[in-house]
């Protein structure tokens, strides 16, 4: 294994070769746009709009998070309604649920995407309608690391309870479900643009609409919801979440490589699926073979046999993390114990820091919402899965800039730590 010095990350912003970007944000500049509104974001939006199809109309904001929140305060979702959330997720998908004075009803995942179980789905929205008299406000689910979601099943069951349904396809750019764009089958579709994504506006997100009237009231919403007189005037509660038309004008230019990264993750994934299939013990994850599903494969995941021993295992958790794994930034609460109650397992953990040190960033897989402290009291219909999956899974890197050299590098890695 070779002395590397230059790290591989999971994946890096990645700029067009002939520095479209920088044109964009530099005509901002010039032109003195550098609010949340202007020519860079209409352009962008209309890109989108292309870009995803199916006569959508999108919203330009300024990150993910906040179109799952206007999402869900357009399905009316407010103080004291449920909503049934993919639990295997990050908290960016039921954060939103609790801003609005709702209550997260976590539903599990089946095993050949990940992503929520629709059987799961339709026991959950019974059972709450026989406890609580009424039934949930919206549906989430979440394309997990670009997977599309059975996306079929989960419409036959929101359309019998007439429930609308929110795709948080943030991690799931460009993936598709028999031929069709995720985020375009519900209601609404929620996209991310943050700086790791398949396509980067430094920080930004978008929400998908159906139609214009719907387009309106989020721009209503997105803006303060201020109406149409010559001061300021406020009906309702709005909020500040326009995208800025300088991040607009870097999504710009990154609209003319999105096909490319896309292309790239699929490379990468299939490479992985390669290298290691004769590795006793470690699995990667690949989408059904069925036809219908496309994915992004955003990042790249593997499991790891509980039985397969690394290297360094006997010191896994011995040691109190300083900083947050993962690429978050600003992280000064310090844990009170290197251990919870729900972690991967000692191998996955020796793994992890084995990589580290052999200058590879991996991680591990979103810790199940339902088994977040924060979410100890929500009510969630499990089945296993998604803790699971939790205890033996693993994110490699799959970005623009991870070549396939890497690639081999890292399944070397990955072999050498393997007693």
């Amino acid at each position: 294994m070779e002395n590397r010095k230059n790290r591989i990350y999971l994946c890096l912003a990645h700029m067009s070769e002939d520095g479209v970007e920088q044109r964009y944000v530099k005509e901002a500049f010039d032109t003195n746009w550098v609010v949340p509104l202007g020519p860079n974001v209409n352009g962008f939006e209309k890109d989108l709009e292309e870009f995803v199809g199916q006569k959508k109309r999108v919203v330009a904001l300024s990150a993910g998070t906040a179109a799952v929140h206007l999402a869900l305060l357009a399905c009316g979702v407010g103080s004291g309604d449920e909503v049934c959330v993919q639990s295997f997720t990050f908290c960016a998908s039921s954060h939103p649920i609790t801003y609005l004075g709702a209550t997260p009803v976590f539903i599990d995942s089946e095993r050949e995407t990940w992503n929520m179980d629709p059987e799961l789905l339709e026991e959950a929205i019974k059972d709450r309608i026989a406890k609580t008299g009424k039934k949930p406000k919206a549906i989430v689910p979440v394309a997990l690391y670009g997977m599309p979601y059975k996306i079929d099943r989960i419409m036959e069951i929101a359309n019998k309870y007439e429930i609308p349904v929110v795709e948080d396809a943030a991690e799931g750019f460009g993936s598709k479900f028999n031929g069709q764009i995720l985020g375009t089958f519900g209601k609404f579709g929620v996209l991310s643009f943050n700086g790791n994504k398949m396509i980067t506006t430094s920080g930004g997100g978008a929400l998908i609409t159906e139609n214009e009237d719907e387009w309106r009231e989020i721009m209503m919403y997105a803006t303060q919801y201020r109406e149409s007189y010559p001061y300021y005037q406020h009906e309702k509660i709005g909020y500040n979440y326009r995208m800025s038309n300088i991040c607009a004008g870097i999504g710009r230019g990154q609209m003319t490589v999105v096909n490319d990264h896309i292309a790239h993750h699929k490379h990468v994934q299939a490479l992985y699926e390669e290298l290691l299939k004769d590795v006793k013990g470690v699995t990667v994850h690949s989408q059904p073979a069925t036809g219908g599903y496309d994915s992004n494969y955003w990042l790249c995941t593997i499991t790891l046999d509980p039985s397969v021993k690394i290297k360094g295992q006997e010191n896994a958790y011995n040691t109190i993390v300083t900083g947050a794994v993962g690429g978050a930034a600003g992280v000064i609460h310090a844990a009170e114990s290197a251990t919870t109650d729900c972690q991967p397992n000692e191998n996955v953990e020796a793994l992890r820091v084995f990589l580290d040190q052999a200058q590879v960033e991996a991680r591990p897989v979103w810790k199940p919402m339902h088994k977040q402290p924060v979410y100890k009291n929500t009510p969630a219909y499990v089945n296993g899965v998604s803790e699971d999956i939790f205890k033996i899974g693993m994110c490699l890197p799959a970005g623009p800039y991870v070549t396939d050299d890497d690639v081999k590098y890292i399944v070397d890695c990955i072999k050498t730590a393997i007693v």
